[in-house]
């Protein structure tokens, strides 16, 4: 596996640079020697099966009924599959104990393994974009795209930041001192990296590689077991990642059980009981709030790093290409459904309205023109549903109907729903846009919550500047990941860069054409910060690795010449 060598110093290098890279390409043009039908066949072949992954501590299975915990797709129908469910008592020290060869291979060697694992993974893209349709509900692009080949890129991204880490210090080597008399004292030095122990990985449904495969990856190469905890809506992606994995792991010469699985019983609160075992000594989740600061507050044997909900905020003050940017923002509404962690929420426009290369705008044209936009975009309900992709879970469904009934606030542009060509089952909503004032306390409580999903909040705020403390609010109270403007004005965006860099949010400024807020360029781009409730952590960063292993040094008396 030495081809692998040339493709992590490459990484090294980009995450120096911060260049454009892609090593697993986004094109599907470029994986013609995967056929596209037979990623899809190896899906349907997946399907009223067992998933059998040869486990210790297996005491009975998970699925395949949704009663008993199977999934089912987003496009109408069930999976049908089973998983192995495992007794933790069996499974902990049996993953702990894996970590002993693991540890004595160099980080080079373990990078080298994670790097083959992505590469298998890469060879069967389709596959896991056919998953991530079937479980999270995403349309076929950003199947491919986040479900697969992104994801693959967050999680080379994280092997090579560990490399990195792990490789800052020497080894060994001789240490000199000069001493007055003229001769030297030596000592023989050597740094070994040290695991912290099991890490245990807690996924969403949204995006459950994509957000998983950092934290997996950075675990890995680090040195520790990684005990993959799936959402119950999508295991599928995951048991698809541990199995090969474990392959990977087994050809290699390392124990299997170095990556499992923990599928959960409808009822059980897996999360909760696992993560509170001593073994586990590094979190990874995604998800709500709620669990993601029981979490903190509770697992004290383990380092917990979340990522949870977000409200994010966009600007529109003013514009040199209005058109430009109504199709750039009704793409970027319309894109997942805004079931992305980065989609924004709260679109604020001045009361008085914006000036644009077609002259004054209205608050109320402004609106009407973003409908006209996404209506545009979402004329065709085929091509509708290629955009959209489909509602994940009952729970987005119920927001949407709330908002497009106005007990939110004003409907001024309706949702509809989007009849999908294939799949008539699938439950398929447009964006639905809600007029509110944040003068009137129970708006503004609105704009503080999060509502994943396509429902928008066209916000009447009185100035430019109340647009820009109110971005800055609910990025510090309720967490953010990104935040939009379109202004022509240097002072106004003077003003944003400052309130962003405070509050700790990633700026998009005056977007147009084929990149949206919600796009993060990986190896360039960094993915959260750490600093407002959001999330604790920041993919692509060195800390993101840092902390997974620890230091120690033996320092050996040689000779005093």
């Amino acid at each position: 596996m030495n081809q692998h060598q040339p493709l992590l110093e490459r990484a090294l290098e980009v995450l120096r640079t911060r260049e454009h890279w892609s090593p697993y390409l986004e094109d599907t043009e470029a994986y013609r020697e995967q056929d596209a039908a037979a990623g899809e066949r190896a899906f349907r072949g997946l399907l009223r099966l067992p998933f059998d992954l040869d486990q210790p501590g297996t005491d009975g299975v998970v699925g395949p009924a949704p009663e008993t915990g199977g999934e089912s797709s987003p496009y109408g129908f069930p999976l049908g599959i089973s998983y192995p469910h495992g007794d933790p008592d069996v499974l902990l020290p049996a993953m702990r104990a894996a970590m002993a060869g693991w540890q004595a291979a160099t980080p080079l060697e373990r990078a080298v393994v994670c790097t083959e694992i992505l590469a298998r993974i890469n060879a069967r893209s389709h596959e896991f974009a056919h998953a991530a349709v079937h479980t999270s509900g995403h349309n076929p692009v950003m199947a491919f795209h986040a479900g697969a080949v992104h994801a693959q890129d967050r999680g080379l991204e994280a092997v090579a930041l560990g490399l990195a880490e792990q490789t800052r210090l020497p080894a060994a080597f001789r240490w000199h001192k000069p001493l007055p008399d003229g001769s030297v004292f030596s000592l023989a030095k050597t740094f070994s990296h040290v695991p912290l122990g099991v890490s245990l990985l807690i996924t969403g449904a949204v995006f459950p590689t994509w957000n998983g495969y950092p934290g997996l990856f950075a675990s890995l190469v680090t040195g520790n077991a990684v005990l993959v905890k799936p959402h119950p809506r999508a295991v599928l992606p995951l048991a698809l990642t541990v199995r090969i994995a474990r392959e990977v792991l087994r050809e290699t010469g390392f124990s299997p059980d170095l990556v499992c699985l923990a599928a959960e019983r409808p009822g059980e609160r897996l999360a909760r009981r696992l993560a509170l075992r001593p073994e586990v000594r590094i979190i990874d989740y995604t998800g709500n709030r709620e669990f993601g600061d029981w979490l903190t507050g509770h697992a004290r044997q383990a380092q917990v790093r979340v990522a949870t909900s977000a409200v994010n905020s966009l600007l529109i003050e003013s514009t040199a290409d209005y058109r430009g940017m109504l199709d750039n923002l009704a793409f970027t509404l319309a894109l997942y459904s805004g079931q992305l962690c980065t989609s924004p929420q709260n679109l604020l426009i001045p009361r008085g309205g914006i000036d644009t290369d077609e002259g004054r705008k209205s608050y109320r044209e402004v609106v009407a023109d973003l409908g006209a936009a996404l209506d545009a975009l979402l004329a065709d309900d085929a091509g509708a549903a290629g955009v959209l992709g489909a509602l994940y879970a009952p729970s987005v469904v119920e927001r949407v109907d709330k908002a497009g009934a106005g007990l939110l606030g004003e409907v001024l542009h309706p949702s509809r729903a989007v009849t999908h060509p294939r799949h008539p089952g699938a439950v398929i909503r447009t964006p639905v846009v809600v007029g509110l004032d944040p003068d009137r306390p129970e708006q503004a409580a609105t704009l503080l919550t999060e509502h994943l999903g396509p429902v928008y909040f066209a916000v009447a705020v009185d100035s430019a500047e109340a647009g820009t403390a109110w971005l800055g609010r609910a990025a510090r109270e309720a967490g953010a990941l990104s935040a939009g403007a379109w202004t022509t004005s240097a002072e106004v965006e003077r003003a944003l860069r400052e309130t962003c860099a405070d509050c700790g949010v990633t700026l998009s400024l005056n977007l147009s054409g084929g990149w949206y807020l919600t796009q993060s360029a990986i190896y360039s781009d960094l993915h959260g910060t750490g600093l407002n409730p959001s999330g604790n952590t920041t993919y692509g960063d060195p800390s993101f690795v840092t902390g997974r292993f620890r230091t120690v040094a033996v320092r050996r008396l040689t000779d005093t010449r």
